[in-house]
């Protein structure tokens, strides 16, 4: 097909009025490695994927729209213009993805920062103004589905509601007029400066998501830096010095010192502290930072492990003219032990007596893949991390045993299994079905149990993949409870490719392919795929099923059904979930904690149906009232605000200091959900007069048997 661009200047030129002294982003364009990494994506998704989608109009025209959804999703920067424009275009990506041709991605995001510029600039412009906040006006917050402003005059009416309703949020949190000028001025200025520091490989990572996940939801692109923080984070480890950095007005400053890093043990850094430059070696130059993006900043703080890093420091609350201190840091290997496997014990009250429920939580299915592969018998993964953690629990006699895996979206398969069989032994887990339709039978391979005594698997929305398979394998053995909200729904398998090794290419160029390459079905022939894992027991939960799980992507595999493995159950809960029905039924009644979190899943549900937000202050304080009032009845019950009410700022806007106590707040929050799991863990171990319910008669069988 012709492509055409005239369009790409033509569309943009009326709109000069409210950024015409403030200069455009630099346009960007693709290199060639970009478009031979997405000719090479391309070729290999049509053939290999699990179910492969040609590279045709009809998936360009998908691709077309996921990029532009991802670059404005709230329809609120393009107009509709712009879209008219790139929509005459959107049967061409195909023909140009094969010629190696990217200059579609790439003048659709040039013409975005123009539109960012513009509209920064309009925000900044009427920050200057007064605001009416007696009249009847209300901003929409879900525009998701709405038509883009066909006119500049129709977006400005836009984001002058938007701007108000930032500013009624800072008003109604007892900002003056002169800080909520700045605030807002800073907000805008902000958001106009990142589209300055926008780079080619940004550009072409967000337009191969669209392209992969037009594909399958789960099918991802990982350019190097990508590729490099997936990997990290399985295997729990990096090499730096041991800090949490954050971007905050143009410094990189310490959020966090890792407890044993190089940076923690220095005792020469403290949170706050704001990193100005960074040398290489004990000699090398110190290279500015200030205004640097974060990421390229962290690429020059990693390195080797044992060589030398210096940082130039402007200590935390100092101003700009104090005096900077150099802090020479060996690098050294840093472990990631906040994504690692946690314990705790919890005493839950029956009666007279109190029951030790072991709490572990797994927030990933983690795996150290190079260490195992060189034959580290000391390789660090999420099932043995669980497997000592079990052995401290019994140590402390707990009992019965609480799985968390609430947000945990999965991670190794092989670890999912492996955790299966501590609770299991030996025994299939999950049956895995690749593109030929060939099923693997997946099987945990134990001696015995590590902990043979009553589990609970608690779970959510955000539990996937992974942590489906775990909590389906429990259920479908009756070794076990599964608490907690119906899982994500994510029933799918996938492998990292490496395009570089695929074409023999030496030197790291192309990136890899997450690619979806089979679907897992259960032991007794079901899917977790879009239904998800239905708990035993319900426990409410915070997430909106029409946005957050499988079911909400358009092109989501169907549920499935294969013939049951054979399998022998452990038990059933069958029998006692009438009666555990009952008792949660009581207790969560008079439980204050349980009862807040009810009142804030029906808030929060008004607040999605309404979709939009008043823009009148007497509105907006009646109804601030009644939340205060609400928060003061329950510090009177004991069940306080722990929180505190909305100040209308953003995250990197309040002081860091304020920041990590808001933190601390809410992980030191009552958390009703995981104390009710216990309790229903509690009565199970109760109701089974402290057998395993592993071991108790069992009441139903399965075909798998």
């Amino acid at each position: 097909m012709r492509i055409s661009y005239v369009f790409l200047g033509a569309f943009l030129a009326f709109a000069q009025s409210a950024s015409a002294d403030v200069a455009a982003p630099p346009v960007l364009k693709p290199i060639k490695q970009q478009a031979q990494a997405a000719d090479l994506s391309a070729k290999f998704l049509s053939r290999y994927s699990y179910k492969p989608v040609p590279l045709d109009d009809e998936l360009s025209a998908k691709v077309l729209d996921r990029f532009i959804k991802s670059l404005d999703p709230d329809r609120v920067i393009f107009l509709q213009a712009d879209i008219d424009g790139f929509m005459s275009h959107r049967n061409e990506i195909d023909d140009a993805i094969e010629r190696q041709d990217l200059k579609i991605p790439f003048a659709i995001f040039n013409a975005y920062g123009k539109r960012i510029t513009d509209r920064m600039t309009y925000a900044r412009s009427i920050v200057k103004q007064d605001f009416d906040f007696s009249t009847q006006e209300t901003y929409p917050v879900m525009r998701e589905n709405a038509p883009w402003p066909q006119s500049e005059a129709e977006s400005d009416a836009l984001w002058r509601k938007r701007v108000k309703a930032d500013w009624l949020r800072l008003k109604l949190g007892g900002k003056t007029d002169e800080i909520i000028r700045q605030t807002l001025d800073k907000r805008y200025a902000n958001a106009l400066e990142r589209a300055y520091k926008y780079k080619s490989d940004d550009v072409f990572q967000s337009f191969m998501n669209a392209y992969t996940t037009s594909v399958d939801p789960h099918t991802d692109y990982f350019g190097a830096s990508a590729s490099a923080n997936f990997n990290m984070a399985m295997k729990l480890s990096l090499v730096g010095i041991g800090a949490v950095l954050q971007d905050r007005d143009d410094y990189t400053t310490i959020r966090e010192l890792v407890p044993g890093g190089p940076a923690q043990l220095s005792g020469q850094l403290s949170v706050g502290d704001r990193i100005t430059g960074v040398g290489q070696g004990k000699d090398g130059a110190i290279k500015e930072v200030v205004g640097t993006r974060l990421d390229e900043v962290v690429q020059l703080i990693r390195g080797e492990k044992g060589s030398v890093v210096r940082l130039d420091i402007l200590p935390a609350d100092a101003g700009a003219d104090a005096t900077h201190r150099i802090v020479s840091l060996v690098r050294d290997k840093i472990s990631l032990e906040k994504q690692a496997a946690q314990k705790a014990v919890l005493s839950v009250k029956m009666g007279e007596a109190t029951r030790k429920v072991g709490v572990i939580t797994l927030p990933a299915f983690y795996e150290d893949f190079e260490a195992r592969r060189k034959g580290d018998k000391d390789f660090r993964s999420a099932s043995r991390d669980v497997e000592k953690l079990l052995g401290e629990l019994k140590k402390e006699k707990v009992d019965s045993v609480l799985l968390d895996l609430r947000n945990n979206g999965g991670g190794s398969l092989d670890e999912a299994i492996d955790l299966t069989g501590l609770f299991i032994g030996t025994g299939p887990v999950v049956q895995q079905r690749d593109s030929d339709g060939k099923v693997v039978i997946r099987s945990a391979d134990f001696p015995g149990p590590v902990w043979t005594g009553p589990v609970g698997v608690l779970i959510n929305r955000g539990s996937a993949s992974a942590s489906e398979i775990v909590a389906a394998a429990i259920q479908d053995y009756g070794r076990g409870l599964v608490i907690g909200e119906p899982s994500f729904g994510k029933g799918t398998v996938q492998t990292v490719v490496s395009l570089d090794q695929m074409v023999r290419n030496k030197k790291p160029e192309f990136g890899e392919l997450k690619v979806t390459v089979a679907q897992f079905f259960r032991i007794n022939g079901g899917t977790t795929q879009l239904h998800g894992v239905t708990p035993d027991v319900v426990l409410p939960g915070l997430s909106d099923p029409k946005t957050f799980g499988e079911t909400s992507y358009d092109n989501a595999l169907p549920w499935a059904a294969i013939k049951a493995a054979k399998y022998k159950p452990m038990g059933s809960v069958a029998a006692l979930l009438p009666t555990l029905q009952d008792r949660h039924d009581v207790r969560v009644a008079g439980n204050a904690d349980y009862q807040r979190l009810l009142e804030d899943i029906a808030d929060l549900k008004v607040q999605r149906e309404k979709g939009v937000v008043s823009l009148n202050e007497a509105e907006r304080r009646k109804e601030m009232t009644e939340r205060e009032n609400r928060q003061k009845a329950r510090a009177e019950a004991g069940a306080g605000d722990e929180l505190g009410a909305d100040d209308g700022l953003n995250a990197n806007e309040r002081s860091l200091s304020a920041e990590l106590a808001m933190e601390n707040a809410r992980k030191n929050a009552k958390d009703a959900l995981l104390d009710e799991a216990a309790a229903i863990l509690a009565d199970a171990a109760d109701l089974g007069e402290g057998k395993p319910m592993a071991t108790q008669k069992q009441s139903a069988k399965t075909d798998g048997k």
